[in-house]
């Protein structure tokens, strides 16, 4: 128990310090442009930060300062709350239009994540943040069309590889004790290197097109 413990609190911090990475370089660019659109990007990747902090700090001092043998679930669902504030930005960078798509096709796949289910809270708050990725996913393969921008590309993997991570954190909690949750960070701090690619650059060339407004 232990061991696995220290796992999922390891990875946890390793996204903690991804996004702590991402959101410097994101408030570097903001600083030297001006961009509305990399001061949100600055306030996603210190909450998505901030959320793997809570989950991989809180799962240390419980287990090894304070002994716990049973982990509390509010310190996950907190977690991925703060994340989710991060994943809204992304999106809002995007300018949302509706909150829920339009198409019938798209609702028949997401319709499920609120139906089945599990852990209440920390479910619809999964929910939330795939629907939100997967959206932001869309909106810059589209771009991507019409720019032909090779830095879009990163940021459509990384948006995909955190939806995925969050589809699958969403099974973790349906098939708990599963090597799935490990699957889910790993690849949403996959997801968040992705972004690093493009963000790396917004100090030097203003950063990459999240939205319409950099």
């Amino acid at each position: 128990m232990e061991f696995i413990t220290f796992a999922e609190s390891a990875l946890n911090l390793l996204g903690f310090v991804v996004g702590l990475i991402l959101g410097i370089f994101a408030y570097i660019g903001f600083r030297n442009t001006g961009s509305p659109t990399l001061f949100r990007l600055n306030i996603s990747f210190f909450s998505i930060s901030i959320g793997f902090g809570v989950v991989g700090f809180g799962y240390m001092l419980e287990s090894f300062v304070l002994g716990y043998v049973k982990i509390d679930t509010w310190i996950q669902t907190l977690g991925i709350g703060i994340q989710t504030v991060g994943y809204f930005f992304i999106a809002f960078s995007h300018g949302i239009k509706s909150f829920f798509p339009k198409s019938r096709y798209f609702k028949s796949i997401v319709a499920p994540l609120f139906i089945i289910p599990a852990n209440s809270i920390e479910h619809i708050i999964r929910s939330i943040s795939f629907i939100l990725l997967v959206y932001g996913t869309i909106e810059t393969i589209m771009s991507y069309m019409e720019n032909r921008n090779r830095n879009t590309i990163f940021v459509a993997t990384g948006l995909g590889l955190l939806a995925l991570g969050e589809f699958l954190g969403w099974y973790s909690i349906v098939f708990p004790k599963s090597v799935l949750y490990f699957i889910s960070v790993s690849t949403k701090i996959v997801g968040l290197g992705a972004l690093f690619v493009p963000i790396s650059q917004v100090p030097l060339k203003g950063g990459p097109r999240f939205g319409n407004n950099i």
